[in-house]
């Protein structure tokens, strides 16, 4: 029995995330998985498509497994059971993050000018009436920007946007005032943010206490032609409510990458016939030779862990109350 194995729903997600690094590790889906389990795997490299287990049948099927490597972002689907049966899990949620971050900081600064409205205010209502909306806007040049969540997209985002003069107010109950000063961001509520940023930007942690957080409360206060990005989790959003802050004010804009309860929205679902709602289908994440570096990320942590060096993406249980 080889000592390490490549696990997942998708033989596809494990070539496209470990393409670019030599490891010779067999394939294995869930249904290959044998009753009697696997005894001398202590190895397990997965992404998207890892298996969920109760901790029972960790236990079982693997008995002798110490680490899992998850070649993607989030691990919060399936991570509890493994800890609690001792099993350490690395995440390459750090490499993911990279693409998010990169691509919210495009749509920060592309907000704060207006600019995912303009076209079809060209289009349709000619060169005045868009150039008459882009001067609503400041720009970014000490425009106040609020982000949602300062976990470790969060703050890939801040530090990114510190580049630009922009204003970074911050929601984060467990952001303290050193790390804020650190950060060079100021510490806000959520109604203050909703109220006075311009653009405001989601990266709240992913959990039952954050859950539908987001309402109509807080939508109702954004501006006029405020901008909410969404490249974080759906679940926090309560989408009705969103929407109906949408079309009550056709000059906001919100800039939805991920939806909950169900994703991809059906096609007759409201939200594709609001105009100043554009929807993505989920790709702020790797795109193309992006999904490389998950897979390198997790190579390079499982030379860390052979060479006895402290590894740099351990999952806890701590990290999961912050963790998106």
């Amino acid at each position: 029995m080889s000592e390490a194995i490549f696990l997942s729903a998708s033989k596809e997600n494990i070539n496209k995330v470990y393409s670019s690094v030599n490891l010779d590790y067999p394939y294995y889906s869930p249904d290959d998985i044998p009753e009697e389990g696997m005894p001398g795997v202590t190895e397990i490299f997965s992404t998207w498509g890892m298996p969920e287990y109760d901790e029972a049948t960790i236990r079982k099927l693997f008995p002798d497994l110490q680490r899992v490597y998850y070649g993607a972002g989030s691990v919060q689907h399936f991570v509890r059971p493994f800890l609690s049966a001792g099993v350490r899990v690395f995440s390459a949620w750090a490499a993911n993050a990279i693409p998010v971050a990169e691509t919210t900081v495009a749509q920060i600064i592309l907000g704060n000018k207006g600019f995912f409205q303009i076209h079809s205010r060209f289009r349709e209502n000619g060169y005045y009436e868009a150039r008459k909306y882009c001067d609503t806007f400041n720009g970014n040049y000490k425009e106040s920007v609020g982000i949602l969540g300062a976990g470790m997209i969060g703050r890939m985002v801040i530090n990114l946007l510190s580049a630009y003069e922009v204003t970074i107010k911050v929601y984060d109950p467990f952001l303290t005032q050193e790390e804020a000063d650190n950060l060079g961001v100021e510490k806000a509520e959520l109604k203050e943010i909703f109220s006075n940023c311009r653009v405001i930007s989601n990266h709240i942690a992913n959990n039952d206490k954050t859950a539908g957080m987001m309402d109509y409360t807080l939508f109702s206060l954004m501006m006029d032609n405020a901008v909410f990005i969404n490249t974080g989790r759906g679940r926090q959003v309560v989408m009705d409510d969103m929407l109906r802050a949408m079309k009550e004010k056709p000059g906001r804009t919100a800039l939805i990458d991920v939806t909950d309860p169900i994703e991809p929205l059906p096609e007759d679902h409201i939200a594709w016939s609001i105009p100043n709602v554009f929807l993505s289908p989920h790709s702020a994440g790797c795109n193309g030779h992006e999904y490389c570096r998950l897979g390198e990320f997790m190579v390079e942590e499982m030379q860390r862990i052979t060479e006895d060096k402290p590894p740099l993406y351990e999952v806890t249980y701590g990290m999961l109350e912050t963790m998106a």
